[in-house]
């Protein structure tokens, strides 16, 4: 027999090649929909919403919500690779929009604060003279 000839090495090469595909092919068939994952970023974006993120972050909050829809469709389509990354890019830009919420509203705070310890300065000034 010989194994030089073309054909046989063309079915030497096939075997392997078939085999590597079909491994792919079940490894990705397999792969479950990352529902952890959506609930994750289903609960940041719902606790960007309760901090108010649509007031002061709603670019991010909008971002979150986009990529959500996005991983839906990922499963949807059997592409649950796509939809753990969607997900996760969601859930990132969820906890965005709540951090900038939250800083927004701490300067604000912040702001007030100062605006009443000035208050308070000039008020003692004028009563008493006495300087902090």
């Amino acid at each position: 027999m010989n194994l030089s000839h073309p054909f046989h090495r063309r079915t030497r090469l096939r075997v392997p090649l078939g085999i590597a595909g079909i491994v792919l092919v079940a490894a990705c068939a397999s792969t479950p929909p990352p529902t952890a994952k959506l609930q994750a970023a289903r609960e940041a974006i719902a606790a960007a919403e309760q901090a108010q993120a649509g007031q002061y972050a709603p670019s991010e909050l909008s971002e979150a919500r986009m990529k959500i829809a996005s991983a839906n469709s990922a499963v949807q389509d059997q592409n649950m690779i796509s939809a753990a990354r969607l997900a996760d890019e969601s859930s990132t830009e969820a906890n965005l929009a709540t951090a900038r919420t939250m800083d927004v509203k701490a300067q604000a705070v912040n702001a007030q604060m100062q605006q009443s310890n000035a208050t308070l300065i000039n008020e003692m000034q004028r009563s008493g003279g006495a300087t902090p």
